[in-house]
């Protein structure tokens, strides 16, 4: 599935540029569901925020994911956590994803790919967003990492 994802970014979205090992998490939000894998990849675009939006939610309705219910368990989740230095508070986007600084299993892999990339609202790093997390959740690499 992750390489799905990358292969389908590459033709939608834009050139795949660094990409993180694979996370393993308890679940997040309902924890009566499987574990987590988590990914973070960082992807070059031209597309407009909304219509990079679509493209990604179209690509997790093809991979197989059914909106049912808020953190409820899915095959795939792509969450936009930034766009550069972009600050954006739309309805149906906020960027940077105001979770970043709450989520280990974001922080983990962003600062593996990208420790010294800045906030643009915190002004911290993710290796310092990362190191002051108040979420202490076990996050482990992925032994089966098929990158």
């Amino acid at each position: 599935m992750f390489r799905w994802v990358r292969e389908q970014l590459s033709v939608r979205v834009g050139t795949v540029g660094k990409v993180s090992s694979l996370w393993e998490t308890a679940a997040w939000g309902l924890t009566d569901q499987p574990s987590f894998l988590n990914q973070v990849l960082m992807v070059e675009t031209d597309l407009t925020p909304a219509y990079l939006l679509a493209q990604t939610q179209a690509l997790e309705t093809e991979g197989g994911r059914l909106r049912r219910e808020k953190w409820g368990a899915r095959v795939l989740d792509i969450d936009i956590l930034y766009i550069g230095s972009e600050v954006l508070d739309l309805p149906e986007l906020k960027v940077p994803h105001p979770y970043i600084p709450e989520r280990r299993f974001t922080l983990v892999p962003l600062a593996e790919i990208a420790p010294d990339f800045l906030h643009p609202v915190l002004q911290l790093t993710q290796q310092q967003l990362l190191n002051q997390c108040p979420d202490e959740s076990k996050v482990e690499k992925y032994l089966a990492d098929s990158q």
